[in-house]
């Protein structure tokens, strides 16, 4: 059951929120009372996202912003702190990941430093902008989200680079952090059925013969590993990358198939 106070006045920004992990972790922090503004670039798409918040009398609104440009993201940060009087939560969810060429050799530099710029370094612009806001708060917390794409080989080198570089910035960033009282974790999703499998049911179908609890995730799963770690109830973990990923890296599940273990 949800519970609806754990985030009862606090001021939470989700970056990437217009839809997918992000729009279902604006809503479910909306749900437990937080005050959520939604960010992304596509503004139309999160003014609905938010807007749809408001239809179920929770408080959100809706800003655009690009986490490429600091002046953008720390106008988001104004903007949330000026509107709800105070910031206590930072969820960056905003990704880039372009598809890999055939050859490794024929990557163009501008593809692998987009995936960068907005995968990790615009993560890293967003807790600069935050972090004295989230300290003030005497609460803060910072929730990232990686991919298993940084633990293991899934393709993407540029993304799968940045994803696994957020689990450094995670552990050194709460080094930093603790003693201001800010907690800073990490949530490496697998696979997510989101608008990026759009048309891909056959994929996805495939997919799920890989984890070993039958299933690909669904935002919603991602957003209740994203709430409990920026509350309370996660008051004592810091530093951490907690794994939502029905199994998949932890299980040779490819290897047992092969060889028909049951």
């Amino acid at each position: 059951m949800t519970d609806h106070t754990r985030f009862a006045g606090h001021g939470v920004l989700v970056t990437g929120a217009a839809r997918g992990i992000g729009a279902a972790v604006a809503r479910r922090l909306a749900q437990e009372g937080g005050r959520v503004l939604v960010t992304d670039q596509d503004l139309p798409e999160a003014e609905r996202t938010a807007a749809s918040l408001r239809q179920q009398d929770l408080i959100a609104e809706a800003l655009a912003c690009d986490i490429a440009d600091r002046a953008s993201v720390e106008a988001a940060v104004a903007h949330a702190v000026a509107a709800f009087g105070s910031l206590d939560v930072l969820v960056n969810c905003a990704a880039h990941c372009t598809p890999d060429v055939p050859l490794f050799e024929d990557d163009p530099d501008d593809a692998w430093a987009r995936d960068l710029d907005v995968t990790l370094t615009g993560a890293y612009r967003c807790c600069r902008a935050a972090l004295p806001h989230l300290a003030a708060s005497g609460r803060g917390a910072i929730v990232g989200i990686g991919s298993v794409n940084g633990l293991q080989d899934f393709g993407n080198h540029a993304y799968s680079a940045a994803k696994a570089g957020l689990g450094s910035l995670t552990r050194t960033l709460a080094g930093h952090a603790a003693p201001r009282g800010v907690r800073v974790n990490l949530v490496v999703p697998g696979t997510v059925r989101t608008s990026a499998w759009d048309g891909r049911d056959d994929e996805l179908a495939a997919l799920r013969a890989f984890y070993p609890l039958g299933r690909v995730g669904e935002p919603e799963d991602i957003a209740a590993a994203v709430a409990f770690l920026a509350s309370r109830d996660a008051a004592w973990i810091t530093g951490t990358t907690l794994v939502v990923d029905g199994g998949l890296t932890a299980v040779n599940t490819g290897f047992h198939l092969a060889v028909r273990r049951p």
